[in-house]
């Protein structure tokens, strides 16, 4: 989980939001958000990158508002800022707003350090969201969202799901919310294994492998015999959305990297690249944010928002299978 200094003020003048794992970022922004708001309703929030700060910008954004409410100032990539408007940044971290938050995210590194050590010299709250290389992390990471989440899971199913699933944070993060939503009791490895690991987890990846290749009707095929078996839900519609991200992540990928480089950086095994480099010939960048709506749409009706969750993942295959074919 991210780390955080001794100031724990989610409403602190200035919080600094360093690192590199974009799920710890996300959170570490969204706390802020939520604290404000609870605060007041009204809160405006303005979520920002540098190409949207030139000089000069930061002043209008922290002017005083006829009507006084809290406003939220997320920057993102503060790395990337300009020298000039690094200035100016400075110059509001030695005299803040009232009411007025800053978050700066921040990579760390040795770019943009300038902005990073004068946030740190006026005492901005800190939290550290570093990526997650090692798997005694990623072990502890899955343990923590238990117990957030309230549910009590054994060390041996903690083990399993960071064994079935990787090193993707937000996967992980998805199938510990799951399971604590969906398994009255204490999560073992027997859980783990029905939802992510043997024949379900095959049979979920065999409807997907032919979703995100366009091949509706034999992806349909195979989910009508999972439905009919009785197959846990929950798995396919996590197969789906583990196919649909996989090849988001590829292509945004640089495309001269190497493939061990890519299999590091995007957490997938080097055999994964290539297969998934063959699946995304047909794709769009429209067409992977359809196909991810439409996954998030059959999880929740597996979950209950839906009186036919079985139609609801007819529907989001037949959805995939037309974005795999979106590119031109």
């Amino acid at each position: 989980m991210a780390k955080k200094n001794a100031s724990d003020d989610l409403l602190a003048p200035v919080t600094l939001a360093v690192g590199q794992e974009d799920l710890l970022l996300d959170r570490a922004v969204g706390q802020v958000v939520a604290a404000a708001r609870a605060a007041d309703a009204d809160t405006d929030v303005r979520d920002l990158t540098p190409d949207a700060l030139p000089p000069g910008a930061l002043a209008e954004l922290v002017s005083p508002s006829l009507f006084s409410e809290r406003k939220v100032v997320v920057v993102r990539n503060a790395q990337d800022l300009s020298a000039d408007t690094v200035k100016d940044f400075k110059a509001f971290l030695a005299a803040p707003v009232e009411e007025i938050t800053l978050v700066l995210v921040h990579a760390g590194g040795a770019k943009g350090k300038a902005l990073l050590d004068a946030a740190r010299k006026v005492g901005a709250r800190e939290v550290a969201c570093p990526k997650m290389t090692k798997p005694a992390d990623r072990l502890a990471f899955v343990r923590g969202e238990f117990r957030a989440a309230g549910c009590s899971a054994t060390p041996e199913a903690c083990q399993a799901l960071v064994d079935a699933l990787g090193s993707d944070l937000r996967e992980l993060a998805s199938a510990c919310s799951q399971l604590a939503a969906d398994i009255e009791g204490p999560v073992d490895e027997a859980v783990v294994a029905r939802y992510y690991t043997g024949r379900a987890e095959a049979t979920g990846f065999e409807v997907a492998d032919f979703a995100v290749t366009g091949r509706a009707a034999e992806a349909l095929e195979r989910l009508r015999w999972a439905l009919a078996v009785g197959q846990p839900l929950p798995g396919i519609t996590f197969a789906l959305a583990s196919g649909v991200r996989a090849i988001g992540k590829l292509a945004t990928a640089p495309r001269n990297a190497r493939p061990g480089d890519l299999a590091r950086d995007l957490g997938m095994p080097p055999w994964k690249i290539d297969r998934v480099r063959q699946q995304m010939r047909g794709w769009s960048a429209d067409g992977v944010s359809v196909a991810l709506r439409a996954v998030a749409e059959a999880d929740a009706a597996v979950k209950g928002a839906a009186a036919d969750p079985a139609y609801a993942l007819e529907k989001a295959v037949v959805i995939i299978a037309r974005a795999a074919r979106s590119r031109g």
